[in-house]
């Protein structure tokens, strides 16, 4: 596997969706092993991550959101309540509670696959699989695994407008009304 100083798989990630994560970041992208869903613009809206850093820090956050009007969108989630309104229906629901459960399960499967770092074993992200404290983790496992797997990532994708038609989302004008 060859790598560059940022620690991105360059043996399955093409450089230019490397650029234009870099560039949807401000800043290089890290630990980068494959881009896991693409915005209809074609672009990487996430990006799945290797489980540790390359100066040996753990990183539990294996499906990463980069693309900032996706970003931006589920923020405005965050801001609306969305994440206390979920946490308690966690509380009140036994079935919601074992699918997301179920999806906390999945998060660390997937996670596994890239590699076992035993400080975040048993850790997935988003809050899972008791409460809800980052939307952006959970929309971004479900644009990675898809529908079905994680409800709650699922409930919030459905939320959120179709960010990437006001205007072109990763530098092209495909996918855009504008």
């Amino acid at each position: 596997m060859s790598t560059d100083e940022q620690g991105n798989d360059l043996d399955r990630v093409a450089a230019e969706d490397l650029e234009l994560v870099g560039e949807q970041l401000g800043r290089p992208a890290r630990s980068v092993v494959g881009v896991a869903h693409r915005c209809p613009c074609g672009g990487p809206t996430v990006v799945r991550t290797a489980p540790r850093l390359p100066a040996g820090t753990p990183f539990p956050t294996s499906f990463y959101a980069t693309c900032p009007r996706l970003t931006g969108a589920i923020s405005t989630l965050e801001s609306s309540g969305l994440m206390a309104e979920m946490s308690r229906r966690l509380l009140e629901d036994e079935d919601l509670a074992e699918r997301y459960a179920a999806a906390h399960e999945d998060y660390l499967r997937r996670r596994s696959e890239l590699g076992d770092v035993p400080e975040i074993e048993g850790i997935s992200a988003g809050g899972m699989p008791t409460r809800v404290k980052c939307l952006h983790v959970l929309v971004a496992h479900s644009l990675a695994a898809g529908p079905g797997v994680n409800p709650l990532g699922d409930e919030a994708l459905q939320r959120l407008p179709e960010w990437w038609r006001t205007s072109p989302c990763c530098g092209t004008d495909e996918g855009s009304d504008a």
